[in-house]
């Protein structure tokens, strides 16, 4: 009797990860990005960025305190990880009660109201964002141009809302088409170009600005196995096949599949948010098709729709075909033979 074997359901073999390793393992990775904007932008960036983690982590710990009656979790990292998402998701001049209201619907709505971490089908930073979209959608497309950190802090009235701001390359592109300009005249009038994409001296949200501090995240979240390459890459590798497509067909009404892929939230979108563990697929086959949808969804936004940007709404739509996914996307049996 002392030789009987236990059988126990999957998994067998602990990975040795945690939450709260695996959270602020994605906080490490957003730091580039995240100081980029502080340089960029200034106070500014400085401001969004506390006042959407703090307003995440104290909605995160009232609801559960006080209306879940359940222990607080805040120190998991995940509240932290839904509030600079969503301040990367933000222009670096927002009024404090937009951000506010943001958080609570990333956090309350997004999060809480499912029961918590593991529990939301929806990315709470987009669902926060998303929203403020539909709601505020004045202050949420003008954006105060990346002018270092010298850029003074600048919350916008009615008055100087258009002074200090201007539209994303992305904006610029979508207004100057629908004008019937072409794509070079767009890029020469506006002084477009690609070292700005790569480097972040461009008007955007604060973790759109700069893909080399994206691709950094990317590489330090690979190394430690936070994520895999399946959703990324078939996110960008998608865009840049459809928009390549288009580019292809006439050059002059449709903007490169580089120029999009590093402008936007292509690169957060994919590296961030669509890699959420909760909201995205279990198996890599499920992954890839996650991503392709997406990043189709995307470019269907952007070309044809009224939005110049459409990763943030792509994402959303995806996170709800998950379940689907998850249930016919599934991986071999152990010990099956056909």
């Amino acid at each position: 009797m002392s030789k009987l074997i236990t059988v126990s359901p999957s998994p067998h073999i602990h990975s040795g990860q945690s939450v709260e390793k695996l959270m602020y393992g994605v906080v490490i990775a957003m730091m580039p990005a995240m100081l980029v904007s502080f340089y960029f932008f200034g106070l500014g960036a400085i401001y969004v960025t506390l006042l959407s983690v703090a307003s995440c982590v104290g909605f995160e710990y009232l609801i559960q305190k006080f209306i879940l009656k359940q222990k607080p979790s805040i120190t998991d990292g995940s509240a932290i990880v839904t509030g600079i998402l969503l301040a990367f998701n933000l222009p670096s001049s927002l009024p404090p009660f937009i951000i506010i209201v943001g958080a609570l619907l990333a956090i309350g709505v997004g999060k809480m109201t499912f029961g918590g971490l593991g529990n939301n089908p929806f990315n709470p930073a987009l669902v926060g964002r998303v929203f403020l979209l539909l709601s505020f959608p004045t202050r949420m497309t003008k954006y105060p141009l990346a002018e270092g950190f010298n850029t003074p802090l600048l919350i916008p009235t009615n008055d100087n809302l258009d002074a200090v701001t201007g539209a994303t390359p992305l904006g610029l592109v979508k207004e100057g088409l629908k004008n019937g300009e072409s794509i070079t005249s767009i890029f020469q009038h506006n002084g477009i170009n690609y070292t700005d994409f790569f480097m972040g001296s461009i008007g955007g949200s604060l973790g759109e600005i700069a893909a080399f501090a994206l691709i950094i995240g990317l590489v330090y979240m690979l190394i430690k196995k936070i994520i895999t390459w399946h959703i990324p890459v078939s996110i960008v590798a998608t865009i840049a096949v459809f928009t390549g497509i288009l580019w292809g067909f006439n050059p002059e009404s449709y903007a490169d599949p580089l120029f999009h892929i590093l402008t936007g939230g292509v690169l957060l979108g994919a590296i961030f948010m669509a890699t959420d563990y909760v909201t995205s697929p279990m198996n890599p086959k499920g992954q890839i098709y996650y991503g392709i949808g997406i990043g189709v969804i995307t470019v269907v936004i952007r070309v044809f729709g009224v939005y110049p940007e459409g990763v943030s709404f792509a994402i959303l739509i995806m996170n709800g075909f998950t379940p689907l996914i998850n249930r016919y996307v599934k991986p071999r049996r152990f010990g099956k033979i056909s």
